[in-house]
């Protein structure tokens, strides 16, 4: 008996010495869209820190203005300590015999991605920068989308409209439904300056953007379309377009496991001096025989965009199917 209770006591001794011996890690702090980037502050002032900007602060796509990537604030090595390092998203460059580029997780903090990218001299450690930062800058782009979406759990939106089209989307509880019609849903938040941020959900015929040479221009039709018929401006004859001056950027990409075409560009109003950015998604919903339309624009007049922009985007990559059939699609009409 004595022995198993000695038995007990040192497997418990040990269990707490292992316990004791996991680093407990802080919990990663930072704005949307910023990142830390650990150099010596020479370098960062000469040619390593122009690559370094080029790629992590390159322009938006889709935005009125020039806005960059990421807000960057860059860290000497001296100063990289203690709250410092609890950063979430952190690239370390620095001159170094070992050559190396890697991605580590929760390495000061949690959740965190710290970068590292090392080389001999400058000019190898810019072109360690030039080969990785696509890949870095993805990295960085899905931990800020992961925490936007976390950021939503905070004060969630209830409603269970979307549900008619056999949909989800995690959103705050401050987005409100200002139009339902005809399997059209409208959903607003206000924001400062009067301005607001806005989240369209329709359907449309499952074949109706080819992909071919005209897939641009057929969807710019179906935007204009849509905006005639539902997005009104304050007086007769005017609503929501693509706007003409600004060729709108196509991608092929991918959303709720599912094939999309993701769009960004300018939106604007019909007869009326009033703009901003959109980005738009038609997701291939084949079991419903569809398909699905998401798009979110902002107008924010004299205000960057780039962060409503985001969060608008992080919205519509929460998308979920409900529904896997009911076989009468009920699609929006996208002409009068």
């Amino acid at each position: 008996m004595k022995n198993v209770v000695l038995l007990f006591f040192l497997s418990l001794f040990l269990f707490s010495c292992e316990e004791s011996d996991k680093k407990v890690l802080p919990k990663s702090v930072g704005a949307i869209n910023e990142i830390s980037v650990v150099v010596e502050d020479e370098l960062w002032q000469g040619a390593l820190g122009d690559t370094i900007r080029k790629y992590f602060a390159a322009p938006v796509d889709g935005l009125p203005w020039d806005e960059p990537l990421f807000t960057i604030r860059q860290v000497s090595p001296e100063v990289f300590t203690d709250f410092v390092r609890t950063r979430r998203n952190i690239l370390i460059a620095k001159v170094d015999s070992t050559k190396q580029a890697v991605v580590k997780n929760d390495l000061f903090a949690k959740p965190q991605q710290v970068a590292i990218l090392e080389g001999g001299n400058t000019e190898a450690l810019m072109a360690q920068v030039a080969r990785f930062a696509p890949d870095i800058i993805g990295k960085f782009k899905d931990m800020e989308l992961k925490e936007s979406q976390k950021r939503f759990q905070r004060s969630l939106n209830k409603e269970k409209d979307l549900q008619e089209l056999g949909i989800s989307l995690t959103m705050p509880s401050i987005y409100k439904i200002t139009k339902k019609e005809n399997n059209f849903f409208w959903m607003e938040r206000i924001i400062r300056n009067n301005g607001t941020m806005n989240i369209l959900v329709y359907e449309m015929p499952l074949n109706s953007i080819p992909n071919d040479t005209t897939r641009v221009e057929t969807i710019v039709k179906m935007r204009d379309s849509i905006g005639e018929t539902y997005v009104p401006g304050r007086e007769e004859g005017m609503y929501m377009i693509t706007e003409k001056a600004y060729a709108p950027y196509v991608f092929d990409t991918e959303l709720a496991g599912r094939k999309a075409v993701e769009t960004k560009g300018m939106w604007e109003v019909k007869n009326f001096f009033m703009a901003g950015p959109f980005v738009n998604y038609i997701v291939e919903d084949k079991p419903n025989d569809r398909l699905l339309v998401l798009e979110g624009f902002t107008f924010a007049p004299s205000t960057n965009k780039r962060d409503y922009m985001f969060e608008l985007e992080a919205i519509l990559k929460t998308l979920r199917f409900t529904d896997q059939g009911q076989g009468d699609s009920g699609v929006v009409s996208a002409s009068k």
